[in-house]
């Protein structure tokens, strides 16, 4: 079949039924075609209980552009694909036209059905691991493995967590929910892992969390952002917007949301513009929770700790005990901060005994900062008009207030100063002799400002 810009203007997901008989036990699905920079074809899988979007059924599987074939048995599926029951009927391989070029492409589909015995396995089970004690716990809200566009397997992501000294982790691979499979089961108190997903289009990037079933990606209408957070927020769960900055902005309506992801990997990956997008939003009167994330793509080994690897940035959150609902309910609140690693400076703020999050009444306020690992750094206060107040942190433990009349909430950040030229080393050491990435300049590394922490904010009633 040949695929055209029409097609894809008519509808981004194009879908090849095809017919499986009763007692078939296994499906093998190859696509070929003519991948280029300006020819990508995502790959996918419904059963017959698919509907029309959005479905709440018949997800079988998505590997984006990762891969070109994929089976689907009763005991078994490649990552990305759900195993178990086959039920007879009409299926569709769907594709995802990502990039389709002027000329088209021939995608040519082998399908092959098989009937031979085989075990049905069950699903994975949940399990509810609890660490007893409150406190500060970090963790990564956003990475991929295997089951969608990274190379390294589950168990190599468990590793790199425990490497890093999380207490918690949400793998949200792309646009499907099977690298459960794995993490239900080694979820345990001393990494709890959080059920998420990465919602993922060409106009924008969201990941859902806590939440059991599949969520129907095929958005095609700006509209459509508020059905698929009417659709998480009817099953309990929290939607965030990630990455809000280029190269895949949010570009579809902004529906009702819990958290936005304003630190996403290297400072210097664009993460002024999501952090200047969060304060906008925050100043127009939407109370969002701020949270930060790798998004690491597992490699195929296990890489040493680096700017660039999992947990940076890491979010750090209050909890009475480490459990997926207390991580949950913090993410919610904005109990929390955003630290450049899991070693990071720790920031903190709260009035008159209320914490990050929280709501005070009133007008004026005396507002507290702890800080710790930022000595020579500047503390910047913030509220919808901009920046308040700053000043230098004069010790690796500190503490600091501020008062005045803030419009509508305050937080606040940790720039670095003194330690700005070692994060800079850092940085480029890692790089080796790579040219810079994500198409920043010398500039951007010499002029930006280097934020190593945000709290989250505090609102103000009065």
């Amino acid at each position: 079949m040949t695929i055209t810009p029409a097609d894809r203007a008519a509808d981004p997901y194009f879908y090849v039924p095809f017919d499986v008989p009763a007692g078939t036990s296994r499906i093998d699905v190859t696509m070929a075609y003519p991948k280029a920079e300006d020819c990508v074809i995502d790959l996918g899988a419904f059963d017959p209980r698919v509907t029309d979007y959005p479905s709440t059924e018949g997800f079988r599987g998505w590997s984006g552009g990762a891969r070109d074939r994929f089976f689907i048995a009763l005991d078994d599926a490649t990552p990305g694909y759900v195993h178990g029951e086959i039920p007879p009927g009409r299926w569709q391989v769907v594709l995802g036209l990502y990039k389709v070029p002027e000329r088209g492409a021939t995608v040519t589909l082998t399908i092959a059905l098989d009937d031979a015995p085989r075990p049905l396995a069950p699903q994975p089970v949940r399990l509810r691991p609890v660490r007893i004690g409150a406190g500060w716990y970090r963790g990564d809200l956003h990475c991929h493995t295997w089951h969608s566009d990274a190379k390294g397997s589950p168990e190599l992501l468990h590793a790199a967590a425990k490497q890093a000294g999380l207490d918690f982790l949400a793998v949200a691979d792309h646009n499907t929910t099977t690298q459960r499979r794995y993490f239900h089961q080694h979820s345990s108190p001393d990494l709890v892992f959080v059920r998420a997903m990465e919602v993922t289009t060409a106009e924008g990037h969201a990941n859902v969390f806590g939440v059991d079933d599949w969520i129907d990606f095929r958005m095609t209408r700006p509209s459509d952002a508020h059905t698929l957070a009417r659709m998480v927020h009817e099953r309990g769960g929290l939607l965030s917007v990630n990455h809000d900055k280029p190269p895949i902005p949010w570009a579809y309506d902004l529906p009702v949301i819990d958290c936005m992801e304003v630190w996403q990997a290297n400072w210097f990956n664009w993460n002024w513009s999501s952090l200047e997008r969060y304060q906008q939003r925050l100043a127009s009167g939407l109370r969002i929770s701020a949270i930060g994330s790798s998004d690491y793509h597992q490699p195929d080994r296990l890489m040493p700790e680096g700017p660039f690897v999992l947990a940076r940035p890491t979010t750090v959150l209050w909890l009475p005990e480490l459990s997926e609902d207390a991580v949950l309910a913090a993410m919610k609140a904005g109990r929390g901060y955003v630290t450049e690693s899991p070693t990071g400076p720790h920031l903190a703020i709260g009035i008159a005994g209320h914490p990050m999050g929280s709501s005070v009444p009133g007008r004026t306020v005396t507002a507290e900062a702890e800080v710790n690992g930022a000595a020579g750094d500047r503390l910047v206060w913030l509220d919808a008009t901009g920046v308040v107040h700053e000043e230098t942190v004069a010790s690796d433990f500190w503490k600091s207030e501020y008062s005045g009349t803030p419009s509508r909430f305050l937080r606040t950040e940790i720039v670095a100063e003194a330690s700005r030229q070692r994060l800079i080393a850092d940085f480029t050491s890692e790089l080796g002799d790579k040219p810079l990435p994500w198409g920043i300049t010398p500039a951007d590394v010499k002029t930006r400002p280097l934020r190593r922490a945000l709290s989250n904010p505090i609102y103000i009633d009065g």
